[in-house]
């Protein structure tokens, strides 16, 4: 399939009131569009509505309003081919604990009406390094090996879209490359990821593309290498042959002595061009030992994007 792998248009979550709290909009009428093919980041603060956002997809909460489309099939119109047609892997570890990884997936695949000639339970379970637990019960599984029982459960239908809700959290340096490794090797074979993250080091290692949710609105979507060229500010950083402690001072230059004896200056490259600062570096009397930049991380976006609002 070309084109989109999810349709968004319009969607809307209202949350009535209860207990004296007020209504909530969780989402105000969210427009998106998610590549067919790509590893799609959903990326926003706590409370912003992204939860919202992959519950209606997997069909657990009814939107308020709007449409939405998955791999060609309308959410209303045909519910079972549209949630058939996505996994997700939830953030909540909500295992029966008396289930065995092996079983969790044959009862899993029954729900979603996979015949027994089509399941692929140890296949799944030696993708996700847990062939050797087929038969432990899942309560005996420590933390990162349930997470990676979560992964293997939103496989066994053969979804063409993977949701992953904040795959990695709390999770250890071994199973986090584990499971990366795993979502490069299924997006290599043609399935469409979508994933939230805190981590938004992996967000720009991982992602083609970002959607930034705020407040239940969508204040960014776009490539992640545009979003990235978003900021205006650009950074020297200056490595003097003598720490003298001179300062380079200029209009519209923010300057930061580092531990390590090093210059940060940024400065708006919309406005003040790169000699320009190394002018002012001189002028200071700062003899220039090596000079490089550092280029504005997803990090810096988001903070830019969300701040204030």
């Amino acid at each position: 399939m070309g084109g989109n792998a999810i349709e968004i248009r319009g969607l809307t979550k209202t949350y009535a009131s209860s207990r004296g709290e007020p209504e909530k909009q969780a989402l105000k009428s969210i427009d998106l569009d998610i590549p067919t093919g790509s590893v799609f980041g959903l990326l926003g603060p706590n409370g912003a509505g992204k939860s919202t956002l992959i519950n209606i997809l997997a069909g657990l909460v009814i939107k308020s309003a709007g449409k939405v489309t998955i791999w060609g099939f309308d959410q209303d119109v045909n519910p079972r081919q549209s949630r058939a047609s996505i996994g997700v892997m939830p953030q909540e570890l909500n295992l029966d604990p008396f289930f065995a990884p092996r079983a969790a997936l044959e009862v899993q695949a029954g729900l979603y009406g996979v015949p027994k000639a089509q399941r692929r339970s140890d296949e799944i379970l030696a993708l996700v390094g847990l062939e050797d637990k087929a038969e432990a019960y899942a309560r005996t599984l420590s933390g990162g090996m349930r997470r990676r029982l979560l992964l293997a459960k939103a496989l066994v239908h053969h979804p063409r879209i993977l949701v992953l809700d904040e795959p990695t959290a709390g999770v250890d340096i071994e199973l986090r490359q584990m499971l990366w490794a795993n979502i490069r090797k299924l997006n290599a074979e043609g399935m469409t990821i979508v994933l939230t993250t805190h981590y938004l080091e992996e967000a720009e290692e991982m992602c083609d593309e970002i959607a930034i949710i705020n407040q239940g609105d969508l204040v960014a979507r776009d490539s992640t290498s545009q979003l990235l060229g978003r900021l205006d500010a650009k950074t020297l950083v200056i490595t003097p042959e003598v720490c003298n402690g001179a300062i380079p001072k200029g209009e519209g230059l923010d300057v930061l002595m580092r531990d390590d004896g090093t210059i940060a200056i940024s400065y708006p490259s919309s406005r003040i061009p790169a000699e320009a600062v190394l002018e002012a570096v001189r002028a200071a009397g700062i003899r220039i030992a090596d000079v490089r930049t550092e280029q504005a991380h997803l990090e810096d976006v988001f903070l830019e994007l969300t701040r204030g609002r």
